[in-house]
């Protein structure tokens, strides 16, 4: 069965966090481009091919590392967290954007610029641990 021409589908579950996933891209154009792309059942915001933000369910999570998550923890922001049949999962590298970036701007790029450097930071290799050298074994 198809659809009439100019007939639009029914919004899905996830339309919602898309359209927001979208807004926030537009509102952090001053970064840089940032895509949209599908991310478990929310929306990734990317730059230069690395996730620093994703929305599920409309609520706006920012990449963290061990320098910017007592920012977040000192003004009450808590890790995005879902419910397995077993148990609850909170995902410590990212947590809900601050209210009041959510209402500024440039409180919103700021809050972005520091995701987007964590998630750079996470993405650095680790060096490599040094290799051991076995004793040369000497012939019997």
């Amino acid at each position: 069965m198809s659809r009439a021409k100019g007939a639009t589908a029914a919004p899905t579950k996830s339309e919602p966090s898309r359209e927001r996933a979208l807004e926030l891209a537009e509102s952090l154009h001053a970064m840089g481009p940032i895509e949209v792309k599908r991310f478990f059942g929310g929306f990734g915001l990317v730059m230069q091919g690395v996730q620093f933000a994703f929305v599920m369910k409309s609520t706006l999570y920012l990449r963290v590392d061990d320098t910017t998550r007592p920012e977040f923890e000192r003004i009450g922001a808590t890790p995005f967290a879902y419910a397995t049949r077993v148990s609850n999962v909170k995902v410590a590298s990212y947590y809900q954007a601050p209210v009041d970036a959510m209402d500024d701007p440039h409180v919103l790029r700021e809050w972005a610029v520091k995701a987007y450097a964590s998630a750079v930071g996470a993405q650095r290799p680790k060096p490599a641990a040094p290799r051991k050298r076995r004793p040369a074994q000497t012939p019997t």
